[in-house]
């Protein structure tokens, strides 16, 4: 069984929010500031396993296999970090067909995987009507798997092709059997960061209130963050702040919190992917200020093997995916030989075992 005991080098101020944490509080937003800043990696893996250890056993690990089919490259958003978006009037642009979906998703069932995630981008030809005729069909055919059926971003963008409000579209979804909108679309929920890369999406707040819709209508979502970019600790905090205090405040829980590190191979915005070491520090204050959060799920699709590493700094779950043209066009390499991969976890020291497709979970969570 796993200890969690404090480091022996640990300071007296680690020490005493070690024993806060134990007993249900929370940190601030400058603490967690200070603890990404100056605390040490053993430092952050107590920690981050005292907050765990409210909802999870230490030495354990969940996962599913699952395809991110991306349905369409054609996107008017531009954001500058994007390597896979065409826009309508250029070379090499797709739209899927349903068969050609279907194949995708056949493939995955090949690989014994259970989920899908459909991820495009913001298609001007596309209504809200449509993809809710996409879910319907996938749905009735797949009936065994379960369906990530669009991000909150591409949601919003559809609606208001549809000239509809955010509830009206989330009602459609419904009606059409769909259960997840996830929070993709999200990077770093920042105004100042989405001025600079992405000004063609949304205003933060207009992204909540979609979210909100989405939650009301007893769809479930998820939160996601993007990390790497160019963004300042002033906007990381900014964005775990705004999150924390929206889980606080709605009366639907986001299932989970997925952290992913940017790829910047063919990107108009360049740059240099963060160290893992980053990563998991990053990944350890979100689970230790996240509080409200039952899953914080490690990236396997950005970091391979690697990812796993942030088991010990707060994640419980992660995903073997089987494709993804959105980041492999900028950089990111699946292997399919998953079970290597999960071997090495297990040699890291989890019990790791395959879930279920999880379904949405209108519950709340008390926080202390």
């Amino acid at each position: 069984m796993r200890s969690n005991s404090p480091p022996e080098s640990c300071t007296a101020v680690v020490q005493s929010l070690g024993c806060r944490l134990e007993s249900g509080c929370r940190v601030s937003t400058e603490e967690a500031y200070a603890l990404f800043q100056e605390a040490t990696d053993e430092e952050l893996r107590y920690l981050a396993g005292v907050v765990k250890s409210r909802y999870h056993s230490l030495d354990e690990a969940t996962y599913l296999k699952m395809a991110i089919v991306n349905y369409t490259n054609i996107c008017v958003a531009k954001c500058d970090y994007c390597a896979f978006y065409r826009l309508p009037h250029q070379a090499g642009t797709y739209l899927l067909s349903y068969e050609e979906i279907c194949a995708k998703i056949d493939a995955l069932l090949a690989h014994g995987g259970t989920m899908v995630a459909f991820n495009g981008g913001f298609h001007p030809g596309l209504k809200l009507e449509d993809y809710a005729d996409l879910f319907a069909k996938v749905h009735r055919r797949y009936p065994q798997i379960g369906f990530y059926a669009m991000t909150v971003a591409e949601f919003m963008f559809a609606a208001k092709r549809s000239k509809l409000s955010y509830d009206q579209a989330a009602q459609i979804l419904v009606d059409a059997g769909t259960e997840w909108v996830t929070g993709g679309g999200a990077e770093v929920l920042v105004d100042s960061f989405r001025l600079r890369h992405s000004p063609g999406k949304y205003k933060v707040e207009e992204y909540y209130r979609a979210q909100q819709a989405i939650l009301q209508a007893g769809l479930g979502s998820t939160a996601t963050m993007v990390i790497g970019f160019d963004e300042s600790l002033d906007e990381r905090m900014s964005h775990l702040e705004r999150l924390r205090k929206f889980q606080d405040e709605s009366d639907v829980l986001l299932h989970s919190f997925l952290c992913w590190t940017y790829k910047a191979e063919h990107t108009a915005l360049g740059g240099e992917e963060i160290s893992h070491d980053e990563y998991c520090r990053w990944l350890a204050v979100a689970r230790i200020y996240l509080d409200n959060f039952e899953h914080i799920r490690t990236s396997v699709l950005t970091q391979n093997e690697k990812a796993l590493h942030a088991l010990d700094y707060g994640a419980n779950d992660f995903d073997l995916p089987t494709e993804d043209e959105v980041t492999q066009s900028a950089g990111a390499q699946i292997s399919h030989d998953f079970d290597t991969l999960l071997d090495y976890g297990r040699s890291l020291g989890y019990n790791i075992c395959v879930r279920k497709p999880w379904r949405p979970d209108v519950s709340r969570l008390s926080v202390g």
